[in-house]
């Protein structure tokens, strides 16, 4: 049984030397890919090259990625030589909501410069849509169980889980996992119209989203 794992954060080039990202540790993927492994899975990690939490599980193969774009492709690509055997999919990656367009300074465009000097009195930098893959995963993988991560700063948790709830039936997951500061210490985990399940720990989400992908697979050989 292959499971995939995203995790870390993306990044969108400004030059050959600077990016913007997210803040996301990469920590919640590993933990997924160990306990998969134990449970009979052989865990692919597509892991963020900036990511800060660099441990690699007994088990897991691990593949690194940029961009959102990098991410896609290699999803793509793996949909298309082994997406039947692709039985449940966690996308946890904190991808970047847009990508740098163009980059200009005083004097005009600095789009092909592949270092910004560093003393211009100001930069503009254009930001534009980047590519979402959650919504591409059903497609790519029809035959996984497939979970979501929604990250909510605003508002309170019952306006956290209702986002959540919202992308839950809009992306066709199966699963959707709410945290961050308006949903509060922890984690939620909605699957269908029912209420959040709750987790206090990384390590406590992770073993439960592994026992349902391993229930979902046995239950669909």
């Amino acid at each position: 049984m292959l499971a995939v794992i995203t995790t870390g954060p993306a990044a969108a080039p400004i030059d050959d030397v600077r990016h913007i990202t997210n803040f996301a540790t990469g920590e919640i993927g590993a933990l997924l890919a160990a306990d998969l492994a134990a449970r009979g899975f052989e865990p692919l990690l597509y892991r963020a090259r900036s990511a800060t939490y660099t441990s690699v599980p007994p088990g897991a193969l691990l593949h690194e990625f940029t961009t959102n774009r990098d991410l896609a492709r290699a999803l793509e690509e793996l949909s298309e030589t082994r997406g039947p055997d692709i039985r449940a999919v966690f996308h946890a990656a904190a991808l970047s909501d847009y990508s740098v367009a163009a980059v200009r300074g005083p004097d005009g465009s600095l789009d092909s410069t592949h270092k910004i000097p560093g003393d211009l009195p100001q930069i503009h930098l254009v930001l534009e849509p980047a590519a979402k893959i959650l919504p591409r995963l059903r497609g790519w993988f029809p035959r996984a169980w497939i979970a979501g991560w929604k990250y909510e700063l605003e508002g309170t948790r019952e306006d956290a889980v209702e986002i959540a709830r919202t992308q839950l039936a809009q992306k066709r997951t199966d699963a959707t996992i709410v945290n961050g500061a308006a949903y509060g210490p922890g984690f939620g985990v909605l699957a269908g119209d029912q209420s959040p399940v709750h987790f206090a720990t990384k390590r406590e989400v992770a073993q439960f989203l592994a026992s349902r992908a391993e229930a979902f697979a046995n239950s669909h050989k």
